[in-house]
């Protein structure tokens, strides 16, 4: 067994890799492994289809007697522990990075480094948890989700809900380690993408007769899509109080590609947008409304339109154990809701109980100098332990 890390050390080798989500992530899931290599834990590598990804699921086994098998899911037990985190993280090219963004470096009071807040710290800190929790006598198991390309739409867990086919049973609580600044957040929107291709026919634009622009049903799509946006933003949900920022489904055009010279017809052209559908909401019905306003506008032009990314949203109950307990352990008295969406979406649609918790703010993800306050990254340490002996029932502690 490798040896043991103090979590700040840990950190520095694991924001070290670079797991951007554009290159394999089987580097820092095989330093993982290792670091957690022991008798009493069991690891199953979920690959996806073409093997350069991989998700991990790694559990220190308690005794065997104390499993709550869930009879509604074989996949599911009903006691212990999920920690949950990814391993990938987005690009650091920006030119405003003030140190190398794979160097973990210390500026005071917090510590800086691509991956540092969103989501190495909280991956760090579960690891560091149960290798130590492998000597507190747990009764119920503590198990870790880790997994690739969440960054670029929770791949990695929809492929780990679609294909775990339950080599064990999964605890229903679990903890995704999401910087929410210490907050205990149980529900986010979800995020859904689709795209429109427009076909015409190329011609000279000395000639236009003889061909068909695909931008111009592009265009009509688009303004129709901007006339649903303003609709959307007029409508509420149960669930919009807990998101006072923007109460509604938000709708945002995001990409326009088509043409390749002023001189020429355009033959094709694409449309993309997503939308973030709140909590309780499905994504089908509006995608449908979506379908229904470009078609509408394009008066029957060709036109596919396609689904690209579809990330749910996810709720659980403010009087659910997980979510009580764990507001007890930071002194909370509210519920709060975040705009973006997570693992926590496919996650909970595979049964478990879901909340997002984890050291650092979303406002310094994505950014250059990402950092990660020290104190909040201590505090973390102390609440997940004392959520390890919650539920799963250490003997030792």
């Amino acid at each position: 067994m490798a040896a043991l890390l103090t979590d700040l050390e840990l950190l520095r080798r694991l924001v070290a890799f670079d797991s951007v989500s554009r290159n394999s992530n089987l580097p820092i899931a095989d330093f993982i492994c290792d670091y957690l290599d022991h008798p009493l834990c069991d690891v199953v590598r979920n690959f996806n289809e073409d093997q350069s990804k991989v998700n991990l699921v790694v559990r220190l086994r308690a005794d065997a007697k104390s499993f709550s098998p869930d009879a509604r899911s074989p996949r599911m037990n009903s006691g212990g522990l999920v920690l949950s985190g990814h391993m990938d993280v987005v690009p650091a090219e920006e030119p405003d990075w003030r140190s190398d963004p794979f160097v973990l470096t210390d500026v005071g009071d917090s510590l800086v480094a691509r991956g540092a807040c969103d989501m190495k710290g909280f991956v760090a800190l579960a690891m560091n948890t149960m290798r130590q929790a492998v000597g507190w006598g747990l009764r119920e198991p503590l198990v870790l989700v880790l997994t690739f390309d969440e960054e670029l739409g929770t791949l990695g867990a929809q492929h780990f809900q679609k294909t775990w086919n339950g080599e064990f049973g999964l605890p229903k609580q679990a903890i995704i380690g999401e910087p929410t600044s210490l907050r205990v957040v149980r529900m986010h929107k979800g995020h859904t993408k689709m795209k429109a291709a427009f076909t015409g026919r190329g011609a000279h634009s000395g000639y236009p007769h003889l061909g068909v622009n695909a931008i111009e049903p592009a265009g009509r799509a688009i303004v129709a899509l901007g006339e649903l946006r303003r609709r959307l933003e007029g409508e509420r949900a149960d669930t919009s109080v807990h998101f006072p920022e923007v109460p509604y489904v938000a709708l945002n055009v995001a990409r326009i590609n088509g043409g390749s010279a002023m001189n020429i017809v355009p033959e094709s052209c694409t449309v993309e947008w997503g939308f973030r559908p709140l909590p309780g909401m499905t994504s089908g019905p509006l995608v449908q409304r979506m379908e229904r306003a470009v078609r509408d506008a394009v008066n029957g032009a060709a036109c596919e339109i396609v689904v690209t990314g579809d990330t749910p949203p996810f709720l659980t109950s403010a009087d659910s154990d997980l979510h009580r307990k764990m507001c007890g352990f930071v002194e909370q008295d509210q519920s709060f809701g975040v705009s973006y969406a997570s693992d926590a979406g496919p996650l909970a649609q595979m049964g478990m109980e879901c909340v997002l918790f984890g050291p650092g703010t979303i406002e310094t993800a994505h950014k250059p100098n990402e950092s990660l306050p020290k104190a909040e990254f201590a505090r973390a340490r102390v609440v997940l332990e004392r959520a390890v002996h919650e539920f799963c029932r250490a003997g030792a502690y």
